[in-house]
C-alpha cells in the first residue's frame, strides 16, 4: 500500500497547470463514440478513471486513437452502432463512468454488465437506476450495488424526472438514456448541478432545453462529431486554491482552469471566508469558459456555509475542510450529505484525519463542524487514513503548510484515478512529499 510522506513548509508560489477535466472528459468519449464521424478531443485526462471509460468505449466496438498527449482520436458508430462487450465492463474507481454508462447502456440492444474496483463495487447504484427503470430499462443490482446488469432490447419511453437530491450523475444518465427513448424526457433539479452534459449534447447537434431548473431533452435521429478542448480540471485546482490560501508564500496561479458556473462553489465559499482571489484571462474551451485563477495568502474566517452552494463544491469539500481547519473561528456545513456516498465516507474520513492533527471537529449527519486553528496554531502532524480516495490523500498533502511536523498519508494509489502527476505538480508549488511503497 503506497503512502506519501509530506514535510512542513511555510510557503507555496508559482505557476502551475493541472489536468483536463475528468467529468468532461469522460462526456467526451461517450458522446464521441456514439456521433457521427470523428471526434477530435485535446486536453484528454489520461488518468486511470478516463482510461477506464476508454476501455469500455473500446470494448463496445468504437476505434478511439491516441495521436499525441492528452490527444484523443474517436470515430464514432453512430446510435446504433454500439456492440455487445464480450466481458463486464470494468469501470475502475468512477462512479461517474459507472452511472453515465448505465444510461447510455439502458438503451442498446445488447446486454451489459458494469464493474469496478473494491471501492466502486460498493457504492449505491439505484439512485440512477430507479429512474431509468420508470423509462422502460431493465437493470439488475446487487443489493443497490454493482455489478449492474443491463438487459439489452428494453423500449424507453421519455419521462419527467424530478430529482430527490440534487445529482449531476443521476441526471446524465437519465439524459443519456433520453437519446434513446421515445418522446422528451425533461430532468427537475432541487438544485443546480454542473452542466457539463448539457452544454457537450448542445455541442454534438442534440435539441436540448434549459430553463427554471428543468431540462428538456428531444431525442435526435442522430449526433454530429466535433472538436471538443478539455479545460483543466477544476476540482483538481482545489488543493492549490487551498494551499495558495493558507500558506505563507508569495502566491499561486494555476493557469487554464475550467470555471464553469455550475463547478465553481469552492471560489464563493472561500470568498466568503476572507481568501484573496482573482480570476483573470477569461477565454472559452469549446463551451467551457475557461480562465487563469491567482491566490493570494489571507487571514481566513469561519463561516456558516450557504446550502446553495453545497451542491456547486461538493468534490471540493475535502479540501474545503482544510481550509476551514486554518481558519480563524467555527465552520459549519450542512446539506454535503452526497459526500457519505463518494469513493469513501467523506465526512467520517476527513474528521478522522483533522482529529489526527489535533483539530477540534464534529460530525454532522449532513455535514462537520470545525473548530479552525488560525495562524500561530499549527498541526500535530501525523499518520492519516486516506481510506484509498484521492481527494482525501491529496488535501491532506495540503495540510504540511501548517503542520509542526511530517504528515505521514496512507492508501495513496488511487490519486493517480484523477490527477496523473500530482506529485510533481505539488512539488512544483513548493510542497515537500514523496511517495513510498
Amino acid at each position: 500500500m503506497s503512502h506519501y510522506i509530506v514535510q512542513p513548509v511555510q510557503g507555496a508560489a508559482g505557476s502551475i497547470r493541472v489536468p483536463g477535466d475528468k467529468s468532461v472528459s469522460h462526456r467526451a468519449l461517450m458522446l464521441g463514440g456514439i456521433a457521427d464521424g470523428v471526434t477530435e478531443v485535446r486536453g484528454f485526462l489520461e488518468s486511470e478513471d478516463c482510461l477506464a471509460t476508454m476501455k469500455a468505449m473500446s470494448a463496445l466496438g468504437v476505434v478511439i486513437e491516441r495521436p499525441g498527449v492528452q490527444e484523443v482520436r474517436v470515430r464514432g458508430v453512430g446510435m446504433k452502432g454500439l456492440r455487445a462487450a464480450t466481458h463486464a465492463l470494468d469501470m475502475g474507481n468512477s462512479g461517474t463512468a459507472m452511472r453515465l454508462m448505465t444510461g447510455l447502456l439502458s438503451g442498446q440492444a445488447f446486454d451489459s454488465e458494469l464493474i469496478g474496483d473494491s471501492s466502486l463495487m460498493q457504492r449505491p447504484m439505484e439512485r440512477a437506476a430507479t429512474p431509468l427503470r420508470q423509462m422502460g430499462a431493465r437493470i439488475a443490482t446487487l443489493n443497490g450495488r454493482p455489478p449492474v446488469k443491463i438487459s439489452g432490447g428494453s423500449n424507453l419511453n421519455g419521462i419527467r424526472y424530478e430529482l430527490p437530491v440534487a445529482s449531476a450523475q443521476v441526471k446524465s444518465a437519465v439524459l443519456l438514456a433520453g437519446l434513446y427513448a421515445k418522446g422528451t424526457t425533461t430532468v427537475i433539479e432541487p438544485a443546480v448541478t454542473r452542466d457539463h452534459t448539457e452544454r457537450m449534447l448542445l455541442g454534438f447537434g442534440c435539441a436540448i432545453d434549459v430553463a427554471n431548473g428543468e431540462i428538456r431533452l428531444e431525442p435526435p435521429a442522430r449526433l454530429n462529431a466535433c472538436s471538443l478542448e478539455v479545460p483543466g480540471d477544476f476540482s483538481s485546482s482545489a488543493f492549490f486554491l487551498v494551499a495558495g490560501s493558507i500558506s505563507r508564500g508569495s502566491g499561486l496561479t494555476i493557469k487554464g482552469v475550467g470555471i464553469n458556473p455550475t463547478r465553481t462553489g469552492m471560489l464563493d465559499i472561500l470568498a466568503l471566508m476572507g481568501a484573496d482571489l482573482r480570476v483573470v484571462n477569461h477565454r472559452t474551451a469549446g463551451a467551457e469558459p475557461v480562465a487563469d485563477i491567482e491566490v493570494r495568502p489571507a487571514k481566513l474566517k469561519g463561516i456558516h456555509v450557504p446550502e446553495h452552494l453545497v451542491p456547486l463544491a461538493i468534490d471540493e469539500f475535502p479540501a474545503l475542510f482544510v481550509a476551514a481547519a486554518c481558519a480563524d473561528g467555527e465552520t459549519v456545513v450542512t446539506g454535503a450529505e452526497e459526500l457519505r456516498v463518494k469513493e469513501s465516507d467523506r465526512i467520517a474520513v476527513m474528521a478522522e484525519g483533522l482529529r489526527a492533527m489535533g483539530v477540534d471537529c464534529e460530525v454532522l449527519p449532513d455535514g462537520m463542524r470545525i473548530q479552525g486553528r488560525p495562524e500561530g496554531h499549527a498541526f500535530s502532524g501525523g499518520k492519516i487514513d486516506s481510506h484509498g480516495d484521492h481527494r482525501i490523500a491529496m488535501s491532506f498533502t495540503v495540510a504540511s503548510l501548517r503542520s509542526a511536523g511530517p504528515i505521514e498519508i496512507a492508501d495513496v494509489a488511487n490519486v493517480a484515478t484523477s490527477f496523473p502527476g500530482f506529485l510533481q505538480t505539488a512539488r512544483s508549488a513548493g510542497l515537500d512529499l514523496v511517495e513510498r511503497p
